[in-house]
C-alpha cells in the first residue's frame, strides 16, 4: 500500500510541471490498482536500473521506449497466461479465425 503525501510544495511543483496528482477516493482500492501496477513495475524495470539521465528528452525518449517497446511488446504478463500482449493478440486472432 503507498503513502499519499500532501504537502503544499509538492503540489506546487507538479502543477509547475503540469502533473496531475492522483485523485483515488478513499476506500476504492481498485480503481487505480492498474494504474500504480504500471507505475510500479516502470520503477522497478526502467527507473532502478539507471540513477541518471543526461537531460529530461533523454528520459522521455528512454521511458517512450519503455512502454511502446518492452512493455507493450516483449513483457510476459501473468493475465495473459504468461505471454506477451503481441503473442497473445496473435494467438486469440488465430483462435477467432478458426472459429468463424
Amino acid at each position: 500500500m503507498g503513502v499519499n503525501i500532501h504537502f503544499d510544495a509538492v503540489w506546487q511543483k507538479a502543477r509547475e510541471a503540469d502533473i496531475l496528482g492522483s485523485m483515488g477516493s478513499v476506500r476504492h482500492v481498485l480503481d487505480n490498482a492498474v494504474t500504480e501496477n504500471f507505475f510500479s513495475a516502470l520503477q522497478i524495470e526502467l527507473f532502478d536500473t539507471k540513477k541518471v539521465w543526461e537531460s529530461s528528452a533523454e528520459l522521455r525518449t528512454a521511458i517512450s521506449e519503455y512502454i511502446e517497446v518492452f512493455y507493450n511488446r516483449q513483457r510476459r504478463y501473468s493475465s495473459l497466461q504468461h505471454m506477451t500482449p503481441y503473442k497473445f493478440e496473435s494467438q486469440s486472432s488465430q483462435w477467432l479465425a478458426a472459429c468463424a
